[in-house]
């Protein structure tokens, strides 16, 4: 199953800059941990569950960079070019060699499956 998105096609040409363009920096940043890293947790300050994540890798034995943008309160409109380019809803955002698993609960399962450390020893993604 693929994810709905809206296609170039239907973007009129005068918007598409704006639209590439809207808060491009936080994506860079993140895509340039995750070329760098085999594990990036993405996150916000106060939220409970960017810490679960990072306790669980610590937990499992397993370093990770973390990238924090804002907290409830600031830095939403940024955080929000990341739900956009990724598709996924909240955070964090777990990125394992490349590719997005999810976030905390999502880490969570893999870990006790044993299919993060299969992830983690498989050539990465993208």
């Amino acid at each position: 199953m693929s994810r709905s998105i809206l296609d170039e096609t239907h973007i009129h040409p005068s918007i598409r800059t704006v639209i590439a363009a809207n808060h491009a920096d936080i994506v860079g940043e993140v895509k340039a941990a995750i070329a760098r890293n085999d594990i990036v947790v993405v996150g916000m300050a106060q939220n409970p569950f960017p810490r679960k994540a990072r306790a669980l890798l610590k937990s499992a034995g397993l370093q990770h960079a973390y990238l924090e943008y804002g907290s409830y309160l600031s830095g939403w409109r940024r955080r929000n070019a990341l739900k956009m380019w990724t598709g996924w809803p909240t955070f964090p955002m777990v990125f394992v060699k490349g590719m997005l698993i999810g976030g905390a609960g999502e880490l969570q399962k893999l870990i006790a499956s044993g299919e993060l450390q299969t992830l983690l020893n498989s050539a990465r993604t993208g």
